[in-house]
Parts: structure tokens; sequence; C-alpha cells
């Protein structure tokens, strides 16, 4: 597929436990892989959502009267369900992260090879972008998001570097700012900071971390029971929320017990962590990152 390859398709889905007249949801249609891949366990009276807030993924739209396409960001996955009268759903998949597309299109800004605007916007009407935020953010606030987001330790001096640099012309494409930054660039690690760069100022661009929060705290009241919820993260800092919510149903501190030491927790761990096989991670560099976690709705 040239829009995106599907990373763990087989595994995603077969997570899903497909029911052939359940209603499923896949909250990140991107080039329609796992989409298609549902579609083909579905019988006829089953029925598939999808959601993707890029106007890009609408060319890849199936024609399927099982399938309905909601180009709208999955933070909002139980109002846009309510309009279509689904109050409940068997499963759920999220391919989280940035599509083989978006990376790949010079000018989305998300790449570290190509040289283009400084965008990074998976909605395309969004407001902020990746050069309003290089550009009108605080130095502190700046480094917050670099270290936070980018797990950056000198943070504080590449922001400071930044501050400096943009009072003297703005910062518009990524060649820019890769040369403002390139004292922070040492040729073994070059690639690695700046990907680590990139991914800081994309998640704040995008609010991904606060987009999966919301995401994940509605699963509860959206999975019918014994619903499945497959999810597919790139980076430890989605992991992490993923892991968290699944074993705590909290993404920070401890759930409270009962007298008897006991928690109560919405969903239950289905399997162990599945990641790419070496094989998949030869067909696709980028699945070499991805980890699927699989749980389901406590009875």
């Amino acid at each position: 597929m040239n829009y995106h390859s599907p990373v763990l398709l087989k595994d995603s889905v077969d997570a899903l436990a497909i029911k052939e007249d359940g209603v499923y949801v896949d909250v990140t249609f991107g080039g329609g892989g796992h989409s298609k891949e549902i579609l083909s366990r579905l019988g006829e009276k089953g029925k598939l959502f999808a959601f993707d807030q890029d106007s890009d993924a609408k060319r890849n739209k199936i024609q399927d009267d099982r399938f309905i396409l909601i180009e709208e960001n999955f933070r909002y996955i139980t109002r846009f369900l309510k309009f279509y009268g689904i109050k409940k759903v068997d499963g759920i998949l999220a391919d989280l992260g940035v599509s083989s597309h978006q990376f790949d299109e010079a000018e989305r800004g998300f790449s570290i090879r190509f040289d283009g605007e400084l965008d990074m916007r998976m909605n395309q009407s969004s407001k902020i972008s990746a050069k309003k935020i290089i550009n009108s953010y605080g130095e502190e606030q700046l480094a917050d998001i670099l270290f936070l987001y980018g797990e950056l330790r000198n943070a504080r001096a590449i922001a400071k570097t930044i501050a400096e640099a943009r009072q003297q012309e703005k910062i518009e494409t990524s060649f820019q700012l890769r040369q403002i930054l390139q004292k922070y660039l040492p040729k073994a690690k070059e690639h690695k900071i700046l990907a680590q760069i990139f991914q800081a100022i994309r998640i704040e661009v995008n609010e991904e971390l606060e987009v999966l929060k919301e995401f994940l705290n509605q699963m509860p009241g959206l999975l019918k029971p014994e619903g499945r919820l497959s999810v597919i993260s790139y980076h430890s800092l989605e992991d992490r929320l993923v892991k968290r919510f699944i074993r705590t149903g909290l993404f920070s501190g401890e759930p409270e017990k009962d007298f008897y030491g006991n928690i109560s927790v919405p969903l239950m761990k289905v399997g162990k962590l599945i990641v790419p096989t070496p094989q998949e991670i030869n067909n696709n560099n980028r699945a070499r990152s991805a980890k699927l976690r699989v749980a389901t709705l406590k009875t």
C-alpha cells in the first residue's frame, strides 16, 4: 500500500476476536489497511465505523455498505457514534502516531528527511502548527515540551538556541530548524535526536497525549461486555499511558483498594505485549518501535 503500510495487521485485528454481526471502530483509518481486514471478517450484518481527521484520508474511503468514515478526531468517538445511534461496540482498534503518507509528504513537515514548511498538523484546518509553536512559544514553554515529549536532557539549551535564532529571522522550514540546532546533533546521534525534537513538537501540535487520555477514558463506557480494545503505540509516552490505563484505570497515582485490598479497574489485559517479527520490521522499517496491547471490558 503506497499510502500507509499497516503495522501488526493480523495481530491487531485477531485481537478484536471479531464477531460476524458485531460493531467495530477503527479510530485511525489512514490508508484503510486495518479497516479492510476488519471488513473481510464481518458478515452482512456487521458494521465498521472509522475515524480520521486528516482530509487526505478521504481518498481511501472504502465503498462498502457496512462502512462509515467519520472525518473527525477520535477524541470525540462517543459523541459521533451516538449520532449514528451506536451506544456500545464490540471492538475498537487504534494505530497511533503518524501514517507513512504523512511522513512521506514533504509539505506536511512531519519528516526529518525532507525540507518542508514546519507544519505537522494531522488536522490541516487546525490553527496551531509547528511553525507557530517554534516561533511564538516562550522559551520556558518550549523547553518543557522538548523535555516532556521529546525526553531530551538538554531541552533548556535547545529552547534557548531556538529563541535566540528566531529573533534574527522567522524559523519556517525543517532544514532551517535543523541547521540552527546543528551543534546538538553529533553525527552518530543526529537522526535520533532530531526525531526526538520533531516528536516533541508534533505531540504538542496535535495534543496527542491529551487525545489518547480522552479516548481511553471513554473505553469503559463504550465497549460491550467482553468487548475488545486493540492499541498499537510507537513511543514510550503513548505506551506507558495505554499500559497504565489497562492496569489501573488511571494515568497517574494508584487506584484505591477496598477493605480486602482489592482494586476495581474497568479493563483487563488480554495476553502479553505483542511486537512485530524481525521479518515485518525488515519489510517495513516503521514497524520497529510498534507495541500492541490488548484489553477487554471486565464483566
